[in-house]
């Protein structure tokens, strides 16, 4: 089993929304800590969004704050990242990565990566 595995990519307009999921497996959730990440084309992977879901806090890059949110669906081991207002700089292909445990934040060491969705806004 993957234990991180995105879903949800695709192709929208400007100004739209998508939503990407985060699939867990084969650990206890909310003891970990969960990060959005992406790499556009030619560029560095950076980080988007962190949730620590043992204790309850997000944080978001400057670049998507108010426009993204990540949350937890409490019923199932899945994370959202809600995206709103897309603007064609957030195309992009984001992948969801697991913190190791106890890592309170997210950063490049995530242990393990999922494979990617690809994000696509037109203008």
């Amino acid at each position: 089993q993957v234990p991180v595995e995105e879903s949800g990519g695709g192709l929208v307009q400007t100004g739209g929304s998508l939503r990407l999921s985060c699939t867990t497996s084969g650990f206890s959730l909310h003891l970990y800590t969960i990060g959005w990440f992406r790499q556009a084309p030619g560029k560095e992977r950076e980080g988007v969004a962190c949730i620590n879901l043992s204790e309850g806090k997000t944080s978001y890059a400057d670049s998507v704050k108010g426009r993204f949110t990540v949350a937890r669906d409490n019923t199932r081991n899945v994370v959202f990242l809600q995206m709103t207002s897309l603007k064609p700089e957030d195309t992009a292909v984001y992948y969801c990565a697991r913190a190791p445990f106890r890592a309170r934040e997210c950063s490049g060491s995530m242990d393990y990566w999922g494979k990617g969705t690809l994000v696509t806004v037109s203008s």
